[in-house]
């Protein structure tokens, strides 16, 4: 049977994913880069340091299974957005591995955005959406952006026209440095959202939207002034629908731009169950895609998914 590679090297995780031809994952392997306990993150240097070193412990473990495979073709993601002059250090290691690979085997390589890899992910596991026309809203540690994508249905390539961000923090950001105030691990989402799962209780923390651009830096120092006052799972709870009252804002401001109702959201925030609730609940007349949790984080399937699509092996309405 005939796969696709997909590769993705973001500022926090190295990530390869093996494609069938029917676009269903055959491996995903990843390796969270390493940061220090009690650091709110990694330098661009330390974490393509980590990258070159991981790559190669990734490969062999996928090697078993792609000798019994045809390769056909790599995805690999090369730049943090669709843009000329969108570009981090961290995406080198991975564009290297892919290019000299596809030389050796003399097989296609097919370059797109992180973004865009994100997006695709979440694409294939949400399943949706099927149009060629939506919006999408990427939440990590380093993007916090609401923008309309359009698909090219010849080459799937995304056409994303930003319509807000944020004006400080990025929600991944804001959800760090609480979970590590509070005690949790970097990157603390998941520990924040087991923390949460523990109280019934929130506060109102006040939340900033304004013509497309929303803030976090708000709710932090509010949060931040509680932490010590009220308990650990409160403040947690307090932290996570901090964000999603910011996000139905912006979606609701959104609502104003355009017919379209579909709307995917993915990135490692949008893993987030309380977020995802709290979103359905408020915006029922909107017709939500999340990704799979596993695939809102950082990954390779989108990539992966993304050759095979230019390869012709699987297709979108």
């Amino acid at each position: 049977m005939r796969v696709f590679l997909g590769i993705d090297t973001s500022s926090y995780t190295s990530s390869m994913c093996l494609v069938g031809e029917d676009g269903s994952v055959i491996a995903d392997e990843r390796i969270v880069l390493h940061v220090a306990s009690g650091s709110r993150g990694l330098r661009q240097s330390e974490a393509l340091f980590q990258h070159v070193k991981n790559l190669p412990q990734l490969s062999s473990v996928l090697q078993p299974v792609l000798a019994k495979h045809t390769l056909a073709a790599l995805g690999v993601s090369v730049q943090p957005r669709p843009q000329d002059d969108s570009y981090m250090p961290v995406f080198l290691p991975g564009w290297g591995l892919a290019k000299s690979t596809a030389s050796f085997l003399n097989v296609p390589c097919h370059e797109l955005s992180h973004q865009e890899t994100h997006i695709w992910s979440g694409i294939a596991s949400a399943p949706g959406p099927a149009s060629q026309e939506f919006l999408a809203i990427h939440l990590s540690g380093g993007t916090t952006e609401l923008a309309h994508v359009q698909r090219d249905k010849r080459s799937y390539r995304l056409s994303i026209d930003l319509w807000g961000g944020t004006l400080d923090l990025h929600a991944g950001q804001f959800v760090d440095r609480i979970g590590v105030q509070l005690g949790l691990p970097f990157p603390a989402g998941p520990a924040l959202e087991q923390l949460a799962q523990r109280s019934a209780e929130a506060l109102p923390i006040p939340t900033f939207h304004s013509s497309g651009m929303v803030s976090f830096s708000g709710p932090l120092t509010a949060l931040e002034r509680l932490i010590g006052e009220v308990k650990p799972e409160v403040g947690a709870r307090s932290c996570l629908l901090a964000v999603a009252r910011t996000l139905v804002k912006w979606i609701r401001w959104a609502e104003a731009k355009t017919p379209c109702r579909d709307l995917l959201i993915v990135g490692g925030v949008a893993a987030n169950l309380l977020i995802r609730s709290e979103l359905q609940r408020r915006l029922p007349h909107w017709r939500l895609y999340f990704a799979a949790p596993r695939y809102s984080v950082d990954n390779a399937y989108g990539a992966a998914y993304f050759s095979a699509l230019r390869e012709g092996a699987i297709t979108l309405p």
